[in-house]
């Protein structure tokens, strides 16, 4: 017997079924604001990095871990908070979650020193936590399954009109009030989130979600925070051979191992391990993972081509950026239309290609490529990220029973966390080894308390130029030449791990779907099996 794709009678209250699309309108604004936070701090780097008063003063390392401390918790905990929300109630661990990020907010505005900063921020990944996985889990419980697609595509473009949101605003803010400024933004819109929410989303959860299962929760956070920890050292170290590094990544892939283990045991598992059996819903992970990992290492490094190389303000980099949320906007909506033409496999495998070729382009690029190149670049980027995030987010979120939305939506969003931590850590690793051999034949001039400093990154290097003064000026062109170098190595790494994506899916997505009560009988054996 097998369960139907599209069930004769709808499963949705016919009062939630009206206003679905407010209830999609509110879920969008608060994903809004955990995409904005990250997309406003990228702009926001290079000031947080000046001395006081105009700064913090942060270093290099400091600044990477107010970053990587929200990726830490956010990974670690995203899990753990899709199971929550699948027991106790999604709309509760929705509005929960924005209280929590909201407070870290505005406590980050006001941090006295970087080591505040990333505790705010780790405050901050805290509250979000519980809020990305909810999300996508009450889209699938307002939607039926044949509109799903759809308001996944409209939801995933919510990700590209928050990615056009967060430079621009960030760069205004900065013009015009002090740095704190780009997370105070987030209150007013947490608070008008909280709101709406009280007023539209129905609560859901899991009829039958079974004893909990502490020790499967306590090893998958255990885990995550062991292997993204070490990843992260492991990029601020340069060095994945270090003894520290190596030990803790072992360590979680020992207790990730554990988990799994467990999972397959316990007769009350916290997920079914077998959903992996499923190689359209592993190699749908994957890709997500793969995708995240090439392209956080480029966003990373192309704010300081636009604006140390380059020259740009923040505010110009933020407009510089905007063409690929507007390719996000307007393709993300509409890539269910190219599924349907040419299915799953040809839309995602020729998604992972094109940001393979834009990578490959970023390999081209010096200091005086036309700024149009990059614009044309980044629109390619953000149309290819649209025909991969909205085919392979359908075929997760209905690979699982909808009752079961918030922990395949808190697994795919703990892929692409781990994915980008991995990006991150492994792509900057790349690019601060490839500056720091570039840079070093050119630091003789500088006094030898100041050489391991200037040879960290390029902000650094330009930072003590200027100390120097005239001598310093010699400093410029070698730290733009060494600069481009590694961004050219870096981007060629991470065009290679699209391509590798590009593989894994042409080898395991279905293909075009089949029309008819055959077609849909085998979608509906999918879902039924995970």
């Amino acid at each position: 017997m097998t369960t139907p794709a599209v069930p004769a009678a709808p499963r949705i209250p016919e009062a939630v079924h009206r206003r679905r699309w407010a209830i999609l309108g509110v879920l969008m604004l608060s994903l809004l604001i955990v995409v904005l936070d990250n997309s406003i701090l990228n702009v926001a780097i290079k000031t947080i990095s000046t001395p006081a008063p105009v700064g913090l003063g942060a270093t290099q390392s400091e600044l990477e871990w107010a970053i990587n401390a929200y990726t830490l918790v956010f990974a670690g905990l995203l899990f753990s908070a899709g199971l929550l929300g699948d027991r106790i109630g999604r709309k509760k661990v929705l509005i929960g979650g924005l209280v929590v990020f909201g407070i870290g907010s505005a406590l980050a505005a006001e941090s006295a020193s970087p080591g505040q900063l990333i505790g705010f921020r780790a405050l901050m990944a805290l509250g979000s936590a519980f809020v990305m996985p909810a999300t996508l889990a009450v889209l699938m419980n307002v939607f039926e399954r044949d509109e799903q697609p759809k308001a996944i595509g409209i939801w995933a473009g919510g990700v590209g009109l928050a990615i056009a949101i967060g430079p621009i605003t960030g760069g205004v803010l900065l013009d015009h009030f002090w740095w704190g400024s780009v997370f105070l933004i987030n209150v007013p819109i947490v608070i008008v989130a909280v709101t709406l929410m009280v007023w539209l989303v129905p609560d859901s959860r899991d009829p039958n979600p079974g004893r909990i299962d502490p020790l499967g929760v306590a090893l998958s956070v255990v885990g995550l925070v062991l292997l993204v920890y070490g990843i992260i050292k492991g990029g601020e170290l340069a060095d994945f051979t270090d003894a520290t590094v190596l030990a803790t990544i072992l360590a979680g892939l020992a207790v990730l191992a554990l988990f799994v283990v467990h999972e397959k045991r316990s007769d009350h598992p916290s997920i079914d391990i077998t959903y992996f059996k499923n190689k359209v819903f592993s190699s749908a992970i994957a890709a997500i993972a793969l995708v995240f990992f090439a392209l956080m290492g480029v966003t990373f490094f192309s704010v300081f081509y636009t604006q140390s190389v380059r020259g740009y303000s923040p505010l110009e980099t933020g407009l510089l950026m905007l063409p690929l949320a507007v390719a996000q906007m307007i393709f993300a909506p509409r890539a269910r239309l190219v599924v349907e033409r040419f299915g799953n496999k040809a839309t995602t495998t020729g998604g992972l290609v094109v940001i393979a070729g834009t990578l490959v382009a970023f390999a081209t690029f010096d200091k005086d490529t036309p700024i149009w190149v990059l614009e044309v670049v980044f629109f390619l980027m953000g149309t290819g990220m649209a025909h991969i995030m909205t085919p392979t987010s359908v075929v997760i979120m209905q690979a699982l029973p909808r009752e079961k939305a918030g922990s395949a939506s808190a697994l795919s969003n703990t892929f692409r966390q781990v994915g980008g931590a991995l990006g991150i850590a492994v792509l900057g690793s790349v690019l601060s080894t490839s500056y720091r051999d570039g840079i070093h034949d050119h630091l003789g001039a500088v006094p030898a308390g100041l050489r391991e400093t200037a040879g960290e990154s390029i902000e650094a290097t330009l930072g003590v130029a200027a100390k120097l003064g005239p001598q310093g000026r010699e400093l410029v062109n070698p730290a733009n030449d060494a600069f481009l170098h590694a961004m050219h190595v870096t981007a060629l790494w991470g065009a290679g791990v699209a391509v590798i994506g590009a593989v894994v899916v042409a080898l395991f997505l279905p293909g075009k779907p089949r029309v008819g009560a055959e077609g849909e009988q085998k979608e509906g054996q999918l879902a039924k099996r995970g």
